[in-house]
């Protein structure tokens, strides 16, 4: 048997990155959905149920795509971490119409967890998909 030809037929396809993202994209609407419940997330939540019923009924979304799920949510964290980047404590910016303050958070618990989320995420999913299939 030629080598070439049993590399080629035992080389599993590249798994397309649609189904991780939009179960992605769920996972961050609902961490949306959560952090902002008493303003906007009341109204991302008839959304984010809708997209998860959509990704459920397509054959791909069933897929090892799902641990998008727990990358999601990073995402938000990580864009939090990013806005209180001059935190701690009390951050000023100066304009030419005047001053404005700011009590700002610590970024650094939101960095880590938005990491972690979305590293753990992307590792679940590479995991699976490397794995053996029966």
């Amino acid at each position: 048997m030629n080598p070439a030809m049993s590399t080629a037929a035992t080389a599993r396809p590249r798994a397309a990155p649609g189904p991780f993202l939009a179960w992605a994209a769920v996972g961050a609407g609902a961490c949306l959905a959560v952090l902002s419940v008493l303003s906007i997330g009341i109204f991302v939540l008839p959304v984010v149920a809708t997209a998860t019923i959509v990704l459920l009924r397509w054959p791909a979304g069933r897929t090892m795509a799902a641990p998008g799920l727990i990358s999601g949510p990073g995402l938000p964290l990580l864009y939090i971490a990013y806005l209180n980047r001059g935190g701690p404590g009390q951050t000023c910016v100066t304009t030419a119409g005047g001053q404005s303050c700011d009590m700002e958070w610590n970024p650094w618990p939101w960095l880590a967890a938005g990491t972690f989320l979305a590293v753990t995420g992307m590792a679940a999913c590479a995991a699976l998909r490397s794995r053996p299939s029966q």
